[in-house]
């Protein structure tokens, strides 16, 4: 069977005098080495694209962390400088491609920005500069000019017992890299908490009913997938996830 393809967001960044629409390097080296799946970047074009035809190319989708936020417009808030950045050409994208990817049953794992639009997506808001909150740990990561100081793995998250990621890891404590100022607000329609830090910071979801492997985590288990456990499994999980989902279509392919 060939390779299965997964589509992947992109940023849209201005540098060199161009205007690229890129993805970091981490997420399409876990695609590619640990869920075993080839990644192709999905230009942030919003509805120029025709994401039907897109989704019955491929086998999954990932939505990738960044630096932007989902612009507050989008569920209910006012933006900010201080909010920013932001990157509205990636929200006309992946907002419609995560409802459609979720609709069609394709795989869909969401990462730090993507669970954040997958709670946007689905109608839920987001809560920002958390730990300006009371009784809220500051989930920020160190100052460091060294990116392994500013994702290493340091903070526990308790995976509740019955969901997708307990299939995964078991239910319990895991140690994750959970980088961020604004976390998931009011939950979005269909989604269900998969995980949580100590102060109640919602760390991981899941789509209720959905018809394949369908996850958001806060955290960054692409930085550590070739070394870290946990990080990995993620990307395993997707990879099975998208290989079944290769192979369905394959199937009924061959049956027509």
């Amino acid at each position: 069977m060939r390779q299965p393809l997964i589509a992947v967001s992109t940023d849209v960044r201005q540098f060199e005098n161009y205007t690229w629409h890129a993805a970091p390097q981490q997420y399409l080296e876990a695609a590619l080495s640990t869920a075993g799946v080839l990644p192709v970047l999905v230009p942030s074009f919003g509805d120029r694209l025709d994401l039907e035809t897109l989704l019955a190319s491929v086998d999954g989708v990932m939505v990738t962390g960044s630096k932007s936020n989902v612009h507050p417009s989008l569920y209910g808030g006012e933006a900010s400088e201080a909010n920013g950045p932001y990157d509205e050409a990636r929200d006309a994208t992946t907002l419609p491609l995560i409802r459609l990817a979720i609709e069609r049953g394709v795989p869909l794992l969401a990462i730090c920005r993507g669970i954040q639009e997958l709670n946007v997506a689905l109608g839920g808001t987001l809560a920002t500069e958390i730990q300006e909150q009371d009784g809220i740990l500051d989930h920020r990561a160190p100052v460091s000019d060294l990116q392994d100081e500013r994702f290493a793995i340091r903070q526990p998250v308790a995976i509740k017992p019955g969901t997708c990621l307990a299939g995964v890891f078991g239910a319990g404590e895991i140690m994750v890299n959970s980088v961020h100022r604004q976390a998931v607000g009011r939950l979005g329609e269909r989604l269900q908490v998969e995980a949580a830090a100590h102060d109640g910071t919602v760390e991981a979801v899941s789509v209720i009913g959905a018809r394949a492997f369908a996850v958001g985590v806060q955290w960054h288990p692409e930085y550590w997938a070739k070394t870290d456990d946990a990080s990995a499994r993620i990307f395993r999980a997707f990879g099975d996830a998208v290989r079944d989902h290769a192979a369905g279509r394959t199937g009924q392919l061959a049956a027509e």
